[in-house]
């Protein structure tokens, strides 16, 4: 059965058409700058390695370009669209309405819009994906999987506020948390590869959004994120925690709106507004030059991150294994020595060499003598999405 994944986001599409259950990766691409005369595009299979620059003006643009690659006469690896049995959609939230991977109805899809208000900057752009998907493949079965699922098992202590109940029972105001396809993903392969019949992990996923979550025997128990994907770790342009009173004194002393608030804490802050750079790589070749703004925005990460491994650790009164994963996390053996350094109270050490070497795969960096094993788990959202989705389409 072939499954083609779609992550639609603001201004990019991410695709991987992947075969189950064999789990075999047919192709993969990534369409960026969507809105751009330079948009980048990329389309890579076993034999075929296409990057080019051109203009792609809206989404639309953007699937009509992935369907001409996927259907190549020479280059492409399907004959129709006919031969995509399901497409399989990344959601970032579903609140309380989904709590599993979904059929898409009419009914789902206007649901999702209206969860957008909790997360405007991806449901919107998850929504086009999947309308536009039902447009170019047509006979297709379309599937969300949502990002907010794997964090329904918090207990009611880890999500709910201290706030009146009836924001809770009426409203549904509480802790949902994010990256869930990845967590669950990474903290299976993880305790697989770790042989561990009982579990308590630590997944640490760093990408231009970050967040961590504490996994007991596969569930997870807490995690970073909240009531929208903006609080927990220092992130690429979002800040993470603050004092909700900082809202108040920007607006009534400061003179913000509450509109540029928002994009104050979302669009503005984090890395970025710590630096002037979204880029982690930029960021840490500029600290080893030594700018000053960038080696302390590098550690406040770091103790961020520090921070909630104590909490979670504490929580799950145990560890057996810290797990660093998403585009940073694999790759950035710096913020990795940054959060590793002096927690051997935890039974956490890297080993440094380890930890400065590069592959795709699982591997573990920690010390021998450690008492916490410390993993790289290279993340693959597409594929948890697209055995989600394929297991939905099995049953009656």
């Amino acid at each position: 059965m072939n499954i083609l994944i779609i992550n639609a986001g603001s201004s990019s599409i991410k695709y991987q058409l992947i075969q189950i259950p064999s789990q075999l990766v047919i192709c993969k691409g990534l369409i960026e700058r969507i809105g751009s005369k330079n948009a980048t595009v990329s389309y890579k299979t076993s034999t075929v390695d296409i990057e080019e620059v051109l203009e792609i003006p809206d989404h639309s643009a953007g699937f009509i370009k992935m369907s001409k690659l996927l259907m190549d006469p020479d280059q492409g690896v399907i004959t129709n669209v006919n031969d995509i049995a399901i497409v399989g959609h990344r959601v970032v939230h579903g609140g309380n309405t989904f709590t599993k991977t979904t059929l898409i109805t009419k009914d789902v899809k206007g649901t999702i819009q209206k969860l957008s208000v909790l997360a405007p900057l991806h449901n919107p752009q998850n929504l086009e994906g999947i309308v536009l998907a039902e447009e170019f493949f047509p006979n297709a079965k379309q599937v969300a999987v949502f990002d907010t699922a794997f964090h329904q098992t918090m207990p009611i202590k880890a999500k709910k506020y201290a706030l009146p109940n009836e924001l809770y029972t009426d409203h549904g105001i509480q802790a949902y948390g994010f990256h869930g396809t990845s967590h669950k993903y990474v903290s299976e392969k993880a305790t697989s590869f770790l042989k561990l019949k009982s579990s308590k992990v630590i997944t640490v996923h760093l990408g231009h959004g970050c967040s961590i979550t504490a996994v007991k025997d596969g569930k997870s128990v807490d995690h970073s994120m909240g009531f929208t994907p903006s609080n927990g770790l220092i992130m690429g342009s979002r800040s993470g925690d603050i004092d909700h009173g900082l809202i108040f004194y920007l607006v009534h002393n400061l003179g913000y709106s509450l509109e540029e608030v928002n994009a104050l804490l979302t669009k503005k802050s984090g890395m970025l507004g710590l630096t002037g750079h979204r880029d982690l790589r930029d960021i840490e070749a500029k600290a080893l030059s030594g700018n000053q703004e960038c080696i302390l925005a590098l550690e406040m990460s770091a103790y961020r991150i520090k921070k909630y491994i104590g909490a979670f650790t504490a929580a799950m009164n145990g560890l057996d294994a810290l797990i660093f994963t998403a585009g940073i996390g694999e790759n950035s053996s710096t913020l990795r020595s940054l959060v590793c350094t002096e927690m051997d109270y935890f039974g956490i050490a890297l080993d440094p060499s380890k930890n400065e070497l590069k592959s795709s795969d699982i591997r573990e960096i920690g010390s021998t003598k450690a008492k916490v094993k410390v993993l790289i788990v290279p993340t693959n959202e597409e594929l948890e999405i697209a055995k989600q989705a394929y297991n939905l389409s099995q049953k009656p």
